[in-house]
């Protein structure tokens, strides 16, 4: 009985494992389609688009919105741009205090800060054109939606140029705040690839600018980043200038010291200095190490821009005494070379331009040129030169930085370099003999090679030879016949007696 009662359990139980096993396999298939290729036509090359977005651009509500609704005519993908950085980073939503949240439903997305819009504020939705769909088509053009949840929208707009000092080059991409005070507000913008920026529909009010050289891409400021600020009142338009530059806390410090020739020193800091300040040479000592009591006597501070020029200027006046080189000057010039037309700086002729127009990056060229650009090295010119083969101690005190930090007093030591040995005169010079051993080599190689035959070409049949006989001598008269003439007998032996 208990056997015949295990026997029927089993038979009850295999049609249901082999239920289930149909239905996981059901379950895989149906899986696998939906990351297979969609069928029906070619795959789409166009760019994703903005079918709606909730609230509308302009709305005034009376009551605040749970969240904002951004639809799309196609499925987006989950990360931006090819990167592995999530969909957060498409949205920027302000004045918010805190974080919020971007959450992806495939062909749609919703928006929501934390906590909730608040009642009586003005709220900023810039979608940015960082989108894609599943096939990497990118979103051609930005979406920037204002809303409000209580006043009137107001009129009022804000822009500027960001460029990174330190760096001396345009920040593109960079992270633009504007802070109402004293509600400390923050509205968020990008700077475009020519460093400019525009915040429009702003309320009234004093603001505190900062713009931030983003180089992890997370949208906020991190502590070690490039920025700068500036106060701003805004009424109905306003234009404010960036200089990002990392703010340190203490000051530049000596690093090492370079030697560029017996009367020339390059001093290497470990931070950029303030190009606004003048270097004295009371601020730089050079002693030997042996007795720091014997100071070098430093004639001139450089920065590098002006040592440069300064040895511009005196390459110039050396060619104006020379009389040679004025007769050369004097020689008609040779007529310019007919340019060949407008080019793009670092692409290559015939290939394809950027898909969108250039942006426009005057401003941030005009800034530059307005501010020296700071660097971290001191160019020094010392009365004499420095003894081969002696070890020198360098000290410098009272510089500052880019925050207006004055450095501590620092040190570094470098070594004058050996003179190079002289030669010696009784010992002859085979350098030269050397060399000219070594072209004739070459000569009688290469007349060698002449009075080789060249090699007949791969295919080509080697040249029949003439049947016509060559030319006899004249001691050696040629003969009627090929057959030669039969030689005489040989005379018989003598009988011997």
């Amino acid at each position: 009985m208990v056997g015949e009662a295990r026997r029927d359990r089993r038979q009850a139980r295999g049609p249901r494992l082999r239920v289930a096993a149909a239905a996981a396999a059901a379950t895989l298939a149906m899986g696998c389609a939906f990351a297979a290729e969609p069928p029906g036509g070619p795959p789409r090359t166009t760019p994703p688009r903005v079918l709606r977005v909730a609230p509308e651009s302009g709305a005034v509500l009376t009551t605040p919105p749970r969240q904002v609704e951004i639809d799309f005519d196609e499925v987006v993908a989950e990360q931006i741009t090819g990167t592995t950085r999530d969909i957060t980073g498409a949205v920027l939503l302000s004045p918010v205090a805190g974080k919020y949240s971007v959450d992806w439903h495939h062909s749609h997305l919703t928006v929501e800060p934390k906590g909730g819009f608040l009642p009586g504020r003005i709220y900023r939705v810039e979608l940015l054109p960082v989108i894609v769909d599943l096939r990497q088509n990118r979103l051609r053009q930005g979406k920037v939606v204002v809303f409000s949840t209580g006043p009137d929208i107001p009129t009022a707009t804000l822009s500027g140029t960001i460029v990174d000092w330190a760096g001396n080059r345009v920040a593109a991409g960079a992270l633009v705040e504007a802070v109402l005070l004293p509600d400390s507000l923050p509205y968020r913008a990008l700077a475009d690839s020519g460093g400019n920026f525009t915040m429009g529909a702003m309320p009234a009010g004093d603001y505190l600018v900062y713009g931030v050289v983003d180089q992890n891409g997370n949208r906020r400021r991190d502590p070690r980043e490039a920025f700068d600020t500036a106060r701003v009142s805004l009424q109905d338009s306003a234009r404010v200038g960036l200089y990002a530059f990392t703010h340190d806390t203490v000051g530049p410090r000596l690093r090492s010291v370079e030697i560029v020739d017996s009367v020339t020193l390059r001093l290497v800091f470990d931070r950029p200095l303030d190009p606004t300040q003048t270097t004295d040479t009371s601020m730089v000592h050079v002693a030997p190490a042996a007795d720091s009591t014997q100071t070098l006597k430093v004639t001139n501070v450089y920065t590098p821009a002006a040592f440069d020029s300064a040895n511009k200027a005196a390459a110039a006046a050396a060619a104006a005494r020379d009389t040679t080189r004025r007769r050369q000057a004097a020689a008609p010039a040779q007529p310019p070379a007919a340019p060949a037309g407008p080019r793009q700086a670092g692409r290559r002729p015939g290939a394809p331009g950027p898909a969108g127009p250039r942006a426009d990056t005057a401003r941030a060229m005009h800034l530059l040129a307005v501010r020296p650009a700071p660097t971290d090295r001191r160019m020094i010119r010392l009365a004499a030169p420095l003894t081969p083969s002696s070890r020198y101690l360098v000290t410098v005190a009272g510089v500052r930085g880019l925050t207006a930090v004055v450095g501590p007093v620092s040190h570094a030591s470098m070594t004058a370099p050996k003179p190079p040995p002289p030669r010696n005169p009784a010992k002859p010079d085979t350098s030269a003999a050397h060399r000219d051993t070594t072209a004739a080599h070459r000569d009688s190689t290469a007349a060698h090679r002449d009075t080789t035959p060249p090699a007949a070409p791969p295919g080509s049949q080697p040249p029949r030879p003439d049947s016509t006989p060559a030319p006899r001598s004249d001691s050696l008269p040629a003969r009627r016949d090929s057959n030669p003439p039969p030689l005489p007998p040989s005379p018989a032996p003598a009988p011997p007696r």
